[in-house]
């Protein structure tokens, strides 16, 4: 069986990296079964194998892959007879912009949740997050979400492609999603188990996408603690 470390908050139940989603649902897309491991960011020796400190972290037998994209190429080659999470070819060359567009999402999504968030982190990871958190962005959390309901209507602007595109399909895969589609959804997942602000509107396209991926695999991610907002 495969093992992930995986982001928990304070409930162990609460996993919330948007990292750790996109191998969650490319993992269930793959049809295989999956152990998660809950994991703080300040339990960083227990990822030295893989020779780095961050989650995701996939255990394969005597492999230990990190880096949420290397693990999606691994599964890909591990489990060739189970459905591909890119398509046919050029899918996996044109999915890599996706993936950059969800590490995009993660940046700006940060700046409406980061308090959120670390309300609900484990009190060891607390000091370590503000810390890590305010030395990336130059202010206090508090500073950096203040203005977060003037900055609403330019985030919901910058949707514009991705919300074109779910006018005209139901997912970024189209029919069915692919790791295009979890690679984003995992950002809006991250903000729907940490806060209750409400990113997009009911009545948005994208908003309705994510209504999709959350009943997806029998409701895999609908299922984890959060807030439908």
């Amino acid at each position: 069986m495969l093992r992930m470390y995986d982001l928990a908050g304070a409930e162990e139940a609460r996993r919330f990296s948007p990292y750790c989603w996109r191998v969650r649902l490319a993992v269930a897309h793959k049809g295989v079964d999956m152990e998660t491991v809950p994991w703080r960011f300040t339990e960083k020796a227990a990822l030295a194998p893989s020779g780095q400190e961050r989650v995701p972290v996939l255990v394969d037998g005597a492999a230990w892959i990190s880096d949420s994209w290397a693990i999606a190429g691994h599964l890909e080659q591990r489990f060739p007879e189970a459905p591909s999470l890119f398509g046919p070819p050029p899918g996996r060359a044109l999915t890599r912009l996706h993936a950059v567009f969800g590490d995009v999402l993660v940046g700006a999504i940060a700046r409406f949740i980061l308090c959120d968030v670390h309300a609900h982190l484990d009190a060891r990871d607390r000091a370590y997050f503000r810390a890590s958190r305010e030395q990336r962005f130059g202010a206090t959390l508090e500073a950096v979400v203040a203005d977060r309901d003037a900055r609403l209507p330019a985030f919901r602007d910058s949707l514009a492609p991705l919300r074109a595109t779910l006018k005209a399909q139901p997912f970024l895969g189209g029919e069915r999603p692919l790791y295009a589609d979890y690679a984003v959804f995992g950002a809006f997942q991250w903000a729907r188990c940490t806060s209750r602000y409400r990113l997009v509107e009911a009545d948005d396209p994208v908003a309705q996408w994510r209504e999709r991926l959350l009943d997806a695999f029998g409701g895999l991610a609908r299922a984890a603690p959060g807030y439908d907002a």
